[in-house]
């Protein structure tokens, strides 16, 4: 066998470099890609020379040079035939109007179309730059942490439930472990039971502060604002996370001499970026300014905004979620400013102040905007502020089943690294306005 095989071993070794690349395939392997630059490539064979077939100007077809001729298809043959044209069918007409396959008026034909593009920012939006891009689009200056008014009332242990670690374990455990029949339990079930469940804590200090009664939370509500940013027309609008409203509208943060001090403040841009990259341009819309709620609501002020983030079609990263809840929080209050004082921009008298809290059932987003100025078309001028405090864990692990190696526990089931400052800062939020 060995013998055999020698002569094409042999044959294949004295075989020239290239030239025996398959079973069926002789010859030097043949250029792939774009033509070397040559003298002849770039500027074109020499005067006098003729020019090589792969430089020669390709001519139409026989068919697109005649269109008039008649074309022989395979239509009457009920079957393809390669060497016959396609054959082109009429739209076939039903003579009845069926709903189900409408394909519905042209964009040109709407009644609410408008030549002028309009970038909307819904509850879906994944701003490409973040907070960054979020600044810009609400002409807001950002401030890090969060303002005196909310760590005052952090740090004072009279704001506290008692035995407030324990109750805030077993919501935790109730989300994680107790919420569903199901083995593993996805954040699509758990962040909201949680979110609620802690809002439930949160209304146990009504009993110590009687005007936490004059409350209420609103979900599955539609708010539309509607503003110019150098000469671009943008819109926040849609449905939304859960709303708290309250009778009193919360005090301004910041001072007047803090708020004219923004003047001076430059807005990062991320050029060459757009600046609406990420947002839906639309061209059939209404310019309108809404907060959701009809006028006689007996809870007509903004207080807090509440986010759970759950499934995978829409998850974010943690400044995406943070740039969607600055958006929907500026939107929110630019919706009741224009009710306020009117469309016309100017230097609001008492700014409006909103907060956001977001969440994906283990890590939490605080935010705390302040809107004072609706003249938001060019960048000089007072700014809006914001305060953030981004990325505080809960908790750092919850597992439902123990992690054992070579028949030793090596972490236990149960909840881990629990931080108690995270649910202090959520029920500070919740009482700011109230102390």
């Amino acid at each position: 066998m060995q013998a055999l095989r020698w002569p094409a071993v042999r044959a294949s070794c004295w075989a020239p470099y290239g030239q025996r690349r398959t079973k069926f395939s002789y010859g030097p392997r043949r250029p792939r890609g774009p033509l070397p630059r040559t003298p002849w490539t770039v500027r074109g064979p020499p005067p006098g020379h003729q020019v090589p077939w792969y430089l020669q100007k390709q001519l139409p077809s026989v068919r697109e040079q005649f269109p008039e001729l008649d074309v022989v298809t395979y239509e009457g043959k009920l079957h393809h035939v390669p060497w016959l044209a396609v054959p082109f069918h009429k739209k076939w007409e039903r003579g009845w109007h069926d709903p189900r396959h409408d394909p519905g008026p042209r964009v040109e034909e709407m009644p609410g179309y408008k030549q002028r593009p309009c970038y909307i920012c819904h509850q879906r939006t994944r701003l490409l730059e973040g907070v960054k891009q979020a600044l810009w689009l609400t002409k807001t200056k950002l401030m890090e942490g969060l303002p005196l008014q909310i760590l005052s009332i952090m740090n004072d242990t009279a704001n506290q439930l008692e035995n407030q670690d324990e109750r805030v374990n077993n919501a935790i455990s109730h989300a994680r472990f107790w919420s569903s029949s199901e083995e593993d339990i996805t954040d699509e079930t758990y962040s909201p039971v949680l979110l609620e469940d802690l809002l439930h804590l949160c209304r146990m200090m009504t009993t110590k502060y009687p005007s936490l009664a004059n409350r209420m939370v609103a979900r599955d509500y539609r708010v539309s604002a509607t503003w110019e940013r150098e000469s671009a027309l943008l819109q926040v609008r849609g449905i939304n996370g859960k709303i708290l409203n309250v009778t009193n509208s919360l005090e301004p943060i910041a001072s007047k001499d803090e708020i004219l001090a923004t003047e001076n403040h430059v807005l990062e841009t991320f050029y060459p970026i757009a600046p609406t990259i990420d947002l839906q341009e639309v061209y059939t819309y209404e310019t309108k300014d809404d907060t959701g709620f009809r006028e006689g609501y007996p809870y007509p002020h903004l207080h807090t905004i509440y986010f759970a983030q759950c499934g995978n079609y829409i998850k974010m990263e943690p400044e995406q979620l943070q740039a969607k809840m600055l958006m929907f929080a500026f939107g929110n209050a630019v919706a009741k400013a224009k009710a306020l004082y009117g469309d016309e921009p100017r230097l609001l008298e008492k700014p409006i102040v909103m907060q956001s809290i977001g969440t994906d059932g283990q890590c939490f987003q605080f935010l705390v905007f302040q809107l004072n100025t609706t003249d938001l078309d060019s960048s000089d001028g007072v700014k809006n502020m914001a305060w953030l405090d981004g990325d505080q864990l809960l908790y750092e692990d919850a597992r439902s089943r123990p992690e054992i190696k070579k028949k030793v526990v090596v972490v236990p089931a149960g909840i881990h690294g629990y931080r108690p400052d995270t649910f202090k800062k959520f029920l500070a939020f919740y009482l700011h306005g109230v102390i």
